[in-house]
């Protein structure tokens, strides 16, 4: 390394976003300017900062490393280490987190719906478009698409690993370890769902689901109906894999923290009556 270089070492989650020469040892020189921050020379190596957590830099001369914001200006010779993003990562107040998806992540949106977790889509939005909706809602956009996430006026967003819509999910819920409510959002609009009397709905129903479903919900939004259908097995054990996964990080946090979980609240982060209006898989509510 010459006088002139600034050298970055990137933690293993983040190597993926390099280019491929970069990516077997994460260990990058770049040229020294003197004015570019460190988050700009981070993002111009193809690294969004929506990925990145703590930078530490030191000096050839310095004894350890220090703390540094995405502002800093890295001066010549310096090292800087930059890790990935932390997990749970803390969202901005106020009220749990809420999301965007993009039009690639459609199956995905509805498996967040399924275990409630207020999820739009963007299914024919453009990029200006999604950026737009997820500053003005204060959504955190969830893509797999780098360039959205490298756009500077994107208030808050996030990259979802996993090539199948059920890992994908894992990976949300692991990240933002959001308080889950299954059941209680509809899978189509993102709705939410309310117990509805099947005296109310009987004329709606096929003969064969009047006869054998005894419990409904109705999304208030959009009025489609949920039982406990065919599918409810499969979406059953989706549900099951999530709360088991947002246990298990409750689990951790509370032994990194060394406290005991807080009374009342359940192994998912949901408060007891936050699941009790349960939905189903009613005729082509199958997440895909």
């Amino acid at each position: 390394m010459t006088r002139a270089d600034v050298r970055l070492r990137f933690a293993d989650g983040l190597l993926p976003f390099l280019a491929a020469r970069h990516r077997r040892s994460g260990d990058v020189r770049v040229p020294h300017d003197g004015t570019s921050t460190l988050g700009h020379v981070i993002q111009s190596l193809g690294v969004p900062l929506t990925e990145v957590g703590e930078l530490t830099v030191q000096g050839p001369y310095e004894a350890a490393g220090r703390r540094v914001a995405h502002s800093y200006r890295p001066r010549e010779a310096e090292t800087a280490d930059i890790a990935t993003a932390a997990r749970p990562q803390r969202i901005p107040p106020p009220g749990p987190p809420r999301f965007l998806l993009d039009v690639h992540l459609g199956a995905l949106a509805r498996r967040m719906r399924l275990v409630g977790l207020d999820a739009e889509y963007g299914n024919d939005a453009s990029d200006d478009e999604l950026l737009t909706r997820a500053n003005d809602e204060r959504r955190i956009l969830l893509t797999q698409d780098r360039g959205l996430l490298l756009r500077r006026a994107l208030w808050l967003g996030a990259y979802v690993r996993g090539a199948r819509p059920d890992g994908q999910l894992l990976d949300v819920l692991d990240r933002f370890a959001p308080p889950l409510a299954p059941w209680t959002r509809c899978m189509a609009c993102n709705g939410t769902l309310a117990p509805v009397a099947k005296s109310e709905i009987a004329e709606l129903l096929r003969p064969g689901t009047r006869r054998t479903y005894d419990t409904f919900t109705r999304c208030r939004s959009c009025g489609r109906l949920f039982w406990r259908g065919a599918h409810s097995g499969r979406l059953e054990s989706l549900v099951s894999a999530a709360r088991e996964a947002a246990a298990r990080e409750v689990t951790a946090r509370t032994a990194a923290s060394g406290e005991a979980a807080p009374d009342g609240t359940s192994p998912d982060g949901a408060s007891p009556g936050e699941a009790t209006a349960r939905g189903g898989s009613g005729r082509g509510t199958e997440p895909a």
